[in-house]
């Protein structure tokens, strides 16, 4: 039996970067060779067990054969005979089909650290276009080294688009879609992500609205000017993106007469439910696109819109939601060219919105029944932040 480490570890020690996942490949095993050694399987398409003490993955070697459309539609096949060459070929990149012996020997059959060196990612061998996963997954790559460089070699991008073209993308699930983009939006370069899938012909079939966008749409400029290290960055740019989409698809002023906020909250929600977001990133985005407008267009405009924002995310409970939407809305009118004063408004109502979401109607609830002391606590709510919109919260 002989193990090896395999992938994104080899390829980020090589590079120089720190390494926080190791995964092994171990070829001449069987798969109660790695039970008798203690190791727990979990694999259940092809054999890939924990170690215990490390809590890291160690797969069987194995080989792949294309059975059905999408990134799941392959039939594999693991046993002692299969080669650790024949493991690294199936591999979609080839600075990701390097593997490092326990000596410090690496094996490189693919020319992978020639292409680290290059900086360039390029695919391994035809069978890139089996998966269509590897589009989002190169994407990414592409995002997360963009800063040091790399590439998309030109002929793995004609694959890429060769993949988007052959209706391979519309097989692949909306949850596995929405994991790959939340990494990239979490990462140093998330408009980088969005440009490659653009290039790749791939941005139609995975996300038709923000499709329909230029690539220096508010949408994507606003990505960069979230910082990769702030609280919740990836939720952060996602309302914000979202927000920017519905509210172009909406036209919805800057400023000006009073928007159709419920028409753009629509357009949210239909983006977050074709990828079934979490809740908190269609909540965010729901709240942010109705509230915006009141926001950005500091008249005392659509209160109600901006109350039901507050409602969507549970502000009067969890107002540190609203933190985020501040953040975020403010990083979007400075993309659109806000003064700094419509800003600093803009994140002083949301600050203060918590305090007008507090009422006390316990004085007047006697003899009323649920629905009627909720229709009178949202009326309460209502007139409080009409008035804080009126007040001139931020100025002064």
């Amino acid at each position: 039996m002989q193990v090896y480490l395999v992938g994104g570890a080899v390829r980020d020690e090589l590079l120089g970067r720190s390494v926080t996942e190791r995964d092994w490949v171990v070829v001449g095993a069987t798969p109660e060779a790695m039970i008798e050694r203690g190791f727990r399987p979990v694999g259940r398409d092809f054999p890939v067990f924990i170690e215990p003490e490390t809590g890291e993955e160690y797969a069987l070697a194995r080989t792949e054969r294309k059975t059905a459309p999408g990134h799941q539609g392959f039939a594999f096949h693991a046993a002692p005979d299969v080669t650790l060459e024949q493991d690294l070929v199936r591999r979609d990149l080839t600075v990701n089909a390097m593997a490092r012996t326990p000596e410090g020997d690496i094996i490189d059959p693919h020319g992978g650290r020639a292409d680290l060196e290059a900086r360039v990612l390029r695919h391994v061998s035809p069978a890139f276009v089996e998966d269509p996963l590897r589009v989002l997954r190169v994407a990414r790559f592409a995002a997360r080294y963009h800063g040091l460089g790399f590439r998309i070699a030109d002929e793995t991008l004609e694959l890429m688009r060769t993949l988007a073209r052959s209706g391979e993308l519309d097989a692949l699930t909306p949850e596995r879609v929405w994991q790959e983009l939340i990494r990239a939006l979490g990462g140093a370069d998330p408009r980088v992500f969005f440009d490659v899938l653009r290039d790749a012909e791939a941005l139609p079939p995975l996300l038709p609205q923000l499709a329909e966008l230029p690539a220096d749409h508010a949408a994507f400029r606003v990505l960069s000017s979230l910082d990769a290290g702030q609280q919740e960055c990836a939720l952060l740019r996602w309302i914000a993106m979202v927000t920017a989409a519905a509210r172009d698809q909406q036209r919805l002023p800057v400023a000006g007469d009073a928007p159709d906020a419920s028409a753009a909250g629509k357009v949210a929600v239909a983006i977050c439910e074709r990828l079934r977001t979490s809740r908190d990133h269609r909540d965010g985005a729901l709240a942010l696109a109705r509230g915006f407008a009141p926001l950005s267009v500091p008249d005392g405009l659509a209160a109600q819109d901006l109350l039901r924002a507050a409602e969507v995310v549970d502000a009067a409970r969890r107002p540190e939601r609203l933190d985020l939407l501040a953040l975020a809305a403010s990083a979007l009118l400075g993309v659109l060219g806000a003064s700094a004063d419509r800003r600093q408004r803009s994140e002083a109502v949301l600050a203060a919105l918590p305090a007008a979401l507090r009422v006390d109607v316990s004085e007047h609830a006697e003899g009323l029944d649920g629905a009627a002391i909720g229709d009178m606590v949202r009326a309460r709510r209502l007139a409080a932040v009409e008035d804080l919109l009126q007040q001139g919260v931020g100025h002064g």
